[in-house]
């Protein structure tokens, strides 16, 4: 009966090996700095933060899309509870939405984003960052 316990660890750590070390961003919301791993390809915003245990303090994960557009996500397989905010091509942060673990209800863009910022939930209301403020570093994470 005690395998069952170490075959669901040995399984999540399968699932984390599985995913691919992404680069790093650098952003700025407020007077905060943010260390963002970027999802800018299709399979990396389709794993986005699924099966994560943990995020540092600072550390999010920074979904760059194709275009601006009304992007939802939802939370199937995401272990952690997350805000998202939903930012446009010029840096306004749209809206924020927290996420609740493991749930598949959508949480969309109030209008057209070309980002989607995930982190720690409560991590933006913490800091007293709201829609209308900017989020600064973007242009580092762009599509070339």
């Amino acid at each position: 009966m005690k395998l069952a316990p170490l075959a669901l660890v040995l399984a999540a750590a399968a699932a984390l090996a599985q995913q691919p070390s992404l680069p790093r961003v650098k952003l700025g919301a407020g007077m905060y700095l943010i260390q963002a791993e970027v999802a800018d390809r299709d399979d990396t915003r389709a794993t986005g933060l699924m099966r994560r245990t943990s995020l540092p303090d600072n550390g999010g994960m920074l979904f760059v899309f194709e275009a601006a557009e009304i992007h939802c996500m939802w939370m199937k397989n995401t272990l952690l509870p997350l805000s998202v905010a939903f930012v446009d091509a010029g840096g306004d942060i749209i809206n924020i939405a927290d996420m609740q673990p493991l749930s598949e209800d959508s949480h969309c863009a109030a209008r057209p984003a070309r980002y989607a910022l995930e982190m720690k939930q409560g991590w933006f209301a913490e800091r007293g960052i709201r829609a209308g403020m900017k989020l600064r570093g973007l242009e580092k994470a762009a599509p070339k």
